[in-house]
């Protein structure tokens, strides 16, 4: 939403600080008692303003380095995991070390081998997996890594007192190193598929939100008219004293109402919201099934950090490019083993193996993964047709017969009917010629246009 340019010193000192932070050359630190005494406001202030610029993705802050003003489009590149967060992931308890939980670790080493070669591959920041060897512990912890110990042990007193002079984590837990390295690894792929979703946080740049034409419940009509003929826009969120969204007004709820009416009588309220962290699909999904064209961006409590439209959402979705899941998602491993064919007319069909991990209780394909493989079949028919994206209203399933496992399964979808807004897709997956199981499914397609 274009901006409507108010002199800073019309602001609060909270949002002065935000602008303050977000006109900063990326790669700028950002002391917070230095900006607070140049900018002329208490410590407290300031540092709620770091916190703040921090949620929105404009400033990061990393142990010995400090707060540095960041580049909010470099959410791509994942954040390394923190020594704090490799302890829950683990489920473990902490012997020593304290002060570095917030390190992170760029990589873990697997103590499998002898102490002398073992030196070799640990440095400082990374992370040893290892069990009951304290001397391992000791030299890990001097050549600046973090230890976890695997199978419950402990380690020595020692070892703890040079993990917190050192202010290196000293971890345990009861889990064996292979699981523990798997649990790691697990929640490293977690992260890299979330990085590769696009969130609203990649489209919007937040800014302070007297500067982006935001109405209060207590503005008139009169200052509605004046705000959109300077904006050029007709519609805009609503907050209250303390910048919570309350509501949404448009060009035609003031129609033939007094230039004094105040906007809390004709806005409409409690307006749908989004958040940094939502799904760009997913919005797109509301403000296309929900004929809304301006999304306001919320924090968590309610406040509002900016706006987007319709077509900024839209035009995202048009040329987004799909993420890599890196062959870890559900739906990925599910749909792994399956190819694309084509009929004699070019429309696609898809077969596959139904493989050991597809199966339920009764040693068959389970129901729940059939019906993935469907949906799956179902979407890329509709993306074949279309080149758009869509978004699944219903399904409904049938199931005639169970499938064995390691038999061979075709999955055929056919284009129903069609129309600019939604498609109808039936799916038959087929075993040895036989129809094993069918759905019928609405897609909503999110048309750019």
């Amino acid at each position: 939403m274009p901006g409507n340019d108010i002199p800073t010193n019309e602001l609060s000192k909270h949002e002065q600080l935000l602008h303050y932070i977000r006109e900063l050359p990326v790669g700028t630190k950002v002391p917070v008692r230095q900006m607070a005494k140049e900018r002329g406001v208490s410590d407290g202030t300031a540092y709620r303003a770091i916190k703040e610029a921090e949620q929105l993705g404009l400033v990061n802050t990393k142990e010995r380095i400090g707060t540095v003003r960041v580049d909010k489009k470099r959410r791509s590149n994942p954040e390394q995991l923190t020594f704090a967060e490799v302890l829950e992931i683990v489920q473990g308890r902490l012997l020593g070390g304290q002060e570095g939980l917030e390190k992170t670790l760029h990589k873990f080493v697997i103590g499998a081998m002898e102490l002398d070669e073992m030196i070799t591959y640990i440095d400082a920041g990374s992370l040893l997996i290892v069990g009951n060897r304290e001397n391992a512990h000791r030299i890990a912890i001097e050549q600046g890594a973090g230890v976890l110990v695997t199978g419950g042990f402990g380690t020595s007193e020692e070892v703890r007192e040079l993990a917190n002079e050192r202010e290196l984590p000293i971890l345990t837990c009861r889990h064996d190193t292979f699981t523990v390295a798997s649990m790691i690894n697990r929640a490293m792929y977690d992260r890299l598929i979330k990085r590769k979703i696009m969130m609203i946080a990649d489209l919007l740049e937040p800014t302070p939100a007297s500067r982006n034409g935001v109405l209060k419940q207590s503005s008139d009509v009169a200052d509605f008219l004046k705000v959109s003929a300077d904006t050029g826009n007709s519609r805009f969120p609503v907050t209250d004293e303390w910048n919570r969204v309350v509501g949404m007004i448009t060009s035609k709820d003031v129609i033939g109402a007094a230039s004094d009416q105040t906007l809390d009588k004709l806005m409409t309220r409690r307006p749908m919201t989004v958040t940094l962290s939502t799904p760009v699909a997913s919005a797109a999904h509301r403000m296309v099934s929900e004929g809304i064209e301006l999304l306001p961006v919320v924090d968590r409590q309610r406040k509002l950090v900016g706006a987007i439209n319709r077509g900024e959402v839209l035009r995202a979705m048009q040329f987004a490019n799909r993420p890599a899941h890196l062959g870890e998602t559900f739906d990925a491993l599910m749909w792994g083993g399956f190819s694309e064919q084509r009929d004699e007319e070019g429309r696609p069909y898809y077969t596959g193996l139904a493989t050991p991990q597809m199966s339920g209780p009764l040693g068959t394909i389970s129901e729940g993964v059939l019906t993935s493989l469907m949906q799956q079949a179902a979407s890329r028919a509709v993306e074949d047709l279309r080149k758009r994206e869509h978004v699944l209203d219903n399904m409904t399933t049938y199931f005639l017969r169970t499938v064995p496992v390691e038999s061979s399964l075709s999955l055929v979808p056919q284009i129903i009917e069609a129309s600019r807004r939604y498609v109808k897709v039936e799916v038959q997956a087929v075993q040895d010629g036989e129809t094993v199981a069918k759905a019928m499914l609405t897609a909503q397609t999110i048309d750019p246009a």
